[in-house]
């Protein structure tokens, strides 16, 4: 007996119509689509040498990340956080207790080891304190978030706009601090009042019979020595080679970290770089630049502010502190457009990155863009 034997269908993959498979592919990782499809726009609209598109990426900011990517999740794998996680929550009665105390430390801590090493401390953390208690994760991150953009704004090492802009002018660490304490004084207090009025005074719901993994010593106490040895290396400017011998250790005795750790997030920043890069590149903003009205102090505030929300505030200090002599007008600018958009600020991206998933920017921006608007508002009263 013959058997009829119908014909095998195609595979689904070329069933699929080119924009349903594009859909797929998006949903995997919607923040790295959209980078790619804005460097494929910007590619055709205004292209560049490859050379300078290598030039665009900020590679010892991308060295720096790798480094800390791998140490901080070295020292969350070794279960110290979780630990941590549960001494602070024996001592904090409330939500607004605990939010509070997040955001002063996040803030705190950015003044002096800069906003992007402050979350890949205090985001962690966070984390390790949600695995043990009812809390709102995402709007915790996020508040973090604001906390280190406010609070790296007071010192010139507290991000690299400020560095940029202490270094064109000139004086002491003290004269500046003194210089941004007012906006950041403003940026502090509003911060701290939303903070307060976010989280409510509940009890915190602690999940204390879940086990609690012992730490490994051996791991933390290697991954903290290497934290301490690889920030030296980023203030003697030397992140390639402190880089390097990260990787080399945690290969060789921590494979296992190497493994867990968001690789993706160091193609997102690369991307990133080169799509603000090639935006700020751009033959109608590079024309438009010169002519705006810099010569008085606000107008080179709000420039700052408004220019940070479409290709960040570094790139924005970088553009325009050739163009004014209003240095101290753009410094705070510049930090106060951290706020807002999630593009305004690199930190931004690393808070939101660890946690996860595209809901939380949309969270992110219902609380940024309307903090944004308002601290802005008040702090251009300084400058009349």
């Amino acid at each position: 007996m013959r058997v009829l034997s119908t014909p095998a269908s195609p595979s689904p993959s070329l069933r699929e119509q080119p924009t349903a498979w594009l859909l797929r592919v998006a949903t995997i990782d919607p923040l790295l689509t959209i980078l790619v499809l804005a460097a494929i726009v910007l590619v055709a609209v205004h292209p560049l040498t490859p050379e300078r598109y290598v030039a665009l990426i900020d590679w010892p900011t991308l060295q720096a990340l790798a480094g800390l990517l791998v140490l901080t999740r070295g020292i969350e794998t070794s279960h110290a956080l979780q630990h941590a996680a549960r001494a602070l929550l024996m001592r904090v009665q409330t939500l607004r207790q605990l939010a509070l105390l997040l955001v002063m430390l996040s803030a705190a801590l950015s003044t002096l080891l800069t906003n992007d090493v402050s979350l890949f401390l205090v985001v962690p953390l966070t984390l390790g304190i949600a695995r043990i208690a009812e809390v709102p994760l995402a709007r915790l991150v996020i508040f973090e978030a604001l906390a280190v953009n406010a609070g790296s704004a007071l010192t010139p090492i507290g991000n690299p706009q400020n560095l940029l802009l202490w270094h064109k002018a000139g004086g002491s660490m003290l004269a500046y601090v003194q210089i941004m304490f007012p906006a950041v004084a403003i940026m502090s207090l509003l911060l701290l009042a939303l903070t307060a009025l976010m989280f409510g005074g509940q009890r915190i719901a602690l999940n204390l019979e879940q086990s609690q993994d012992g730490i490994d010593r051996r791991l933390l106490s290697v991954s903290l020595a290497l934290l301490l040895g690889f920030l030296a290396a980023l203030e003697l400017h030397a992140a390639l080679p402190g880089m390097l011998i990260v990787l080399a250790l945690f290969a060789l005795l921590f494979r296992q970290v190497l493994r867990a750790v968001d690789w993706k997030l160091l193609l997102i920043i690369g991307l990133m770089f080169i799509d603000l890069g090639a935006l700020a590149a751009l033959p109608a903003l590079t024309r438009l630049l010169p002519q705006l009205p810099l010569s008085q102090p606000l107008p080179v505030y709000w420039a700052g502010v408004l220019l940070s929300q479409f290709i960040s505030n570094v790139p924005a200090a970088i553009l325009l502190s050739p163009l004014t002599a209003h240095t101290a007008a753009l410094a705070v600018g510049v930090n106060v457009g951290g706020f807002g958009l999630a593009i305004g600020s690199l930190a931004n991206l690393i808070a939101l990155r660890q946690v996860g998933g595209m809901a939380i920017y949309k969270q992110f921006h219902l609380i940024s863009v309307p903090f944004l608007i308002v601290v802005a508002v008040v702090v251009s009263i300084l400058l009349r």
